[in-house]
């Protein structure tokens, strides 16, 4: 993740973006449009391509030419990718939370194995 972020950190024109991801400055342009990959912006409006922004295009590209997918399909296909990541990236917040609260011994906290069973907690002054 942290190599992610260093190579996101670096940006190419929209020239060197295209001859590195092996298509034309048009067709960068019109997947901007389409909504495909959506690099940075400068100050003065020029598109600035990550790696990562690099490699997504490469990705089009295979789905594009080597799979036979058309452009609506493969959109969507990054769409369920970027969903997918976002919730492997919750999971794993969610269980280094867990881990955290197990190793501070929380006593108020039960994990429960799913189970269809309903459980009614009162505190103890309240019966």
């Amino acid at each position: 993740m942290a190599n992610r972020k260093a190579d996101d950190a670096r940006t190419f024109l929209i020239s060197v973006a295209a001859e590195l991801a092996g298509m034309h400055a048009q067709t960068l342009r019109t997947y901007d449009r389409l909504g495909l990959v959506s690099p940075q912006r400068s100050s003065g409006g020029g598109r600035r391509y990550s790696q990562h922004d690099v490699d997504l295009l490469r990705e089009v590209q295979r789905l594009s030419q080597d799979e036979g997918v058309n452009l609506a399909g493969i959109k969507r296909i990054i769409e369920l990718t970027n969903q997918v990541e976002a919730l492997q990236s919750r999971v794993r917040e969610m269980a280094e939370e867990l881990d955290r609260l197990r190793a501070n011994q929380r006593r108020d906290l039960a994990v429960v194995p799913k189970s269809t069973a309903l459980v009614v907690w009162q505190p103890r002054g309240k019966r």
